[in-house]
């Protein structure tokens, strides 16, 4: 896999509660000096984000019902319509955990088509935060995920302290969504070995805010190989 290739995989991310103004400034120039496919960010810092990459092929990705997914249906699509307003071409929303645990199935397809139908033909990522799931509600959270019309499942939102992406976890997912949907890992994922195991594993997409440290490592590692 050619570099550019490989950084075009990776969503370049900074979703902390304390990131500023110049926190994402510095994220989107990374971003276009690497070459990675996307950044993800923040609601409140989608518009930043967006006006610093206008003209560049950089994406901008904003996360929905962060970090716990608990918002209602009609926050979370509010919250997805005005991320797009402001300049998100990418959405990853955070599943209703605990509809899903209870059972309340319905209610888990009914929270992702409504940020399915504002996003309108804009991608979709399901975080469906697996340290919380059994193997089978991973499963059916990667099913209701893929009839709600969503075009990704994600690991984590990275914000859960009990695991992130496993590639156990990835190969489930990829598994269950076959080829035509994606897989995106994250969580945990900050190094070269990790990153390349994931897409290995199934993953199409690396969501990280180690992604300039992982980069470097790739060039670090062409630049000692012999050819």
């Amino acid at each position: 896999m050619e570099k550019e290739s490989f950084a075009h995989l990776i969503d370049h991310t900074n979703v902390k509660a304390d990131a500023t103004a110049d926190d994402i400034i510095r994220l989107c120039k990374e971003a276009v000096h690497y070459g990675f496919g996307c950044v993800m960010v923040t609601p409140i810092n989608v518009k930043l984000a967006s006006q610093m990459l206008k003209g560049t092929p950089v994406r901008v990705g904003s996360v929905i019902g962060f970090p716990t997914g608990t918002p209602t249906p009609r926050v979370k699509a509010f919250e997805a319509k005005e991320a797009i307003k402001d300049g998100a071409s990418e959405l990853d929303m955070v599943i209703n955990i605990g509809a899903l645990k209870s059972r309340e199935l319905d209610l888990v397809a009914d929270d992702i088509k409504g940020v399915v139908e504002v996003a309108e033909g804009n991608i979709v990522k399901v975080i469906i935060e697996i340290a919380y799931l059994t193997e089978k509600e991973k499963i059916l959270a990667c099913k209701i995920s893929k009839k709600a019309g969503a075009d990704y499942v994600k690991t984590s939102t990275a914000y859960c302290n009990l695991k992130g992406a496993t590639l156990e976890d990835v190969k489930l997912l990829r598994s269950v969504v076959g080829k035509n949907m994606g897989v995106k890992a994250s969580g945990g994922i900050m190094d070269l070995k990790t990153a390349l195991a994931m897409i290995e594993a199934g993953a199409d997409r690396i969501g990280t805010s180690s992604g300039v440290q992982i980069i470097r490592e790739w060039e670090n590692l062409m630049s000692t190989t012999p050819l």
